[in-house]
Formats: structure tokens, sequence, C-alpha cells
């Protein structure tokens, strides 16, 4: 969801391999895909030329971002909306504007910046990565695919989007909207299985283009399909530049028949607690006594449990006396 917004302008690499808007990128047929008779040289230049001309307009897009901008904005996506991240997004890059940046604060400060995007852990592991790049790295986000494996808090995805968005390099980048695209397109199927599978990276890497610049291009172009088109619910078909090609379309929509599509809850859970427990401390700026703790959720066996892991999970420090604080180490 990170890529530049035209290719000329994204990188080095981009700039030096990727075709010209119009062009026909030079593509690596699929192998053995599901459907069959649906390869990457039908897909890239349709979904690469719609990217190009409906492609939305985002911070981590331009080119002032750097890898850096890429990397923060992918850490803050993972399930939150682009809407919640924009604010967040600025504000961080504006105090943090390099990894060193970060890495010289206190942990429990990148915690207190991530306000409530959700899933607070991500803040932890983001200034993890920082200090991991100012140490092994000299401050600079490194390009090359297995020294991003390599930092702490970034798996698959996160080194191959960064590898990809930030520097063109060719690599399969497979997010929920990625993967929903292909299953459909594809696969023909309405929905991706609930967790990633071997069958899906393989399709994956067989639908990549053989040009780096064009793959990177294609990774961002798929990412913004799924995002914009070929949502979870309400598809717009009509505005698809694949439409005609896809399998599931073809074969009438077929309804989902795998296992049910997980729901979130959020209410009344142990996640709604930790939020409420976090905002405290994200408010304070001394440590905060129980008794203010306990006055944000009713239940305390709950309420307990929820504090409990925050601890467990380094975003809550516990202090002598019955006292909490973000954390400092």
């Amino acid at each position: 969801m990170t890529a530049p917004t035209k290719p000329p302008h994204s990188s080095p690499a981009d700039a030096a391999s990727g075709p010209r808007h119009g062009e026909r990128p030079s593509c690596a047929p699929a192998h053995g895909t599901p459907a069959g008779e649906i390869s990457g040289i039908h897909l890239h230049s349709p979904v690469i030329d719609w990217f190009d001309d409906h492609a939305r307009d985002l911070p981590w897009r331009r080119p002032e971002a750097g890898a850096w901008g890429v990397m923060v904005s992918e850490f803050m996506l993972q399930q939150t909306p682009v809407s919640r991240v924009l604010p967040v997004y600025e504000e961080w890059l504006a105090r943090w504007p390099r990894p060193a940046d970060l890495a010289a604060e206190a942990p429990g400060e990148a915690v207190r910046a991530w306000g409530r995007l959700g899933y607070p852990r991500r803040a932890l592991r983001l200034h993890g990565a920082a200090v991991a790049i100012t140490e092994r790295h000299g401050g600079d986000v490194p390009s090359d695919h297995a020294q991003l494996l390599a930092l702490p808090g970034i798996g698959e995805y996160t080194a191959a989007a960064v590898a990809s968005f930030a520097y063109g390099q060719r690599h399969a980048v497979l997010d929920t909207n990625v993967r929903r695209v292909f299953a459909r397109a594809v696969t023909g199927v309405q929905y991706p299985p609930n967790a990633t599978t071997a069958a899906e990276r393989k399709l994956a890497r067989a639908l990549l283009p053989e040009d780096e610049g064009t793959a990177a291009r294609w990774a961002a172009a798929s990412m913004e399909l799924g995002a914009l088109v070929c949502t979870a619910r309400n598809e717009s078909c009509h505005r698809c530049p694949i439409a005609a090609q896809c399998a599931w379309r073809v074969a009438g929509k077929p309804e989902h028949d795998g296992p049910p599509r997980r729901g979130q809850t959020y209410a009344g859970t142990d996640r709604q607690v930790r939020g409420k427990l976090l905002a405290v401390l994200r408010d304070a700026h001394a440590p905060v006594p129980q008794a203010a703790l306990d006055r944000v959720w009713h239940e305390p066996v709950q309420r307990a449990r929820a504090l409990d892991g925050l601890v467990a999970d380094g975003l809550v420090e516990p202090l002598p006396g019955g006292l909490y604080r973000l954390p400092l180490t």
C-alpha cells in the first residue's frame, strides 16, 4: 500500500528499468496457476495503467518519504485503515524523521505517539527496528531483503514491502488486498484462505513481472486495486481494469464455500480493556497509581488480566508502590 504513485519518480530502480506509461511490461507467465487459463502477462499492463491513473496521493508514496517513511507506514497500516493512519504518520515523521531519532527515545514514547491506532505492540516493534537500524546499518534502512528480515519486528510481508516499495526490487508482496485480487482474478474464488498458504505464495511469485521496476509497480498496483475496487464487500467490477479476465466474475461470482470468514470483535474484549488502560498511561507524564487504572473498567478479573498482559508484552512497566508507567527501556 505504499509504493510511489508514478514510476519515474519512485526509486532509481524504477527509473532505470520500469516501463513508460502505456508500454507492455516484460512479464513472467504464471505456471500452474489454479485457474489454468489466466497468466500475469494478461494482467500486468491493465492493472498498472489503472494504477497510474487512480492511485491515491499518500505521503508514504512521495519521493521525500524515503525508505524510513515506507517502513513506518507499513507498520501502521497493518489491520488499520488509511484514514486513521494519516494523522499519526504525519506526526510521527515530523518528530522522528530518521530511525536514529526514534531510537534515541524511550520505547514508551513510541507507544505514547502510537495513540489509538490499535495493536500497540507494533509501536514497540518499530522502535526495536529503529534501534537495530541505527546500530547495525548506520541509521539507514537497509535495502537488502535478508537484512530487512533480520530486523526485530520485521516479517516476510514487511521486508518484501519495504524492499519493493522503497527500493524498487522484485518481491511478491502479499497483503490481504493482493490475496483477494489473486483469489478472484486467477483462482476464481470469492475470498482467499484465512491464512496465507504456500500455494498463494507460489502463485504470487509466478505472477511477478521479470523486470524489477515493473514488478515493484505491479505489487503496488495490485494492492491498490484490492483496496479501492476489488474490496471484500460491494466490489466495483464495473471499475475494474481486469473484469473481463477475472475468473470469479466469469464464473458468475460463486459464493464463498470455505471456512467462515473471521470477524473482528472489540466491545467487551480484553483488547478493549487494554486500550483503556493504555490511554490513561499515554495521557500521563508521571507514574500512574493502581487506583487510576482501576477506574477504567468495572470488572476486576478482566481488568487485572488485561494489565498483566500489557506488562508481559512490555507495553507497561510496573513500579514499586503500585505505580505504572510506559516503558523507559
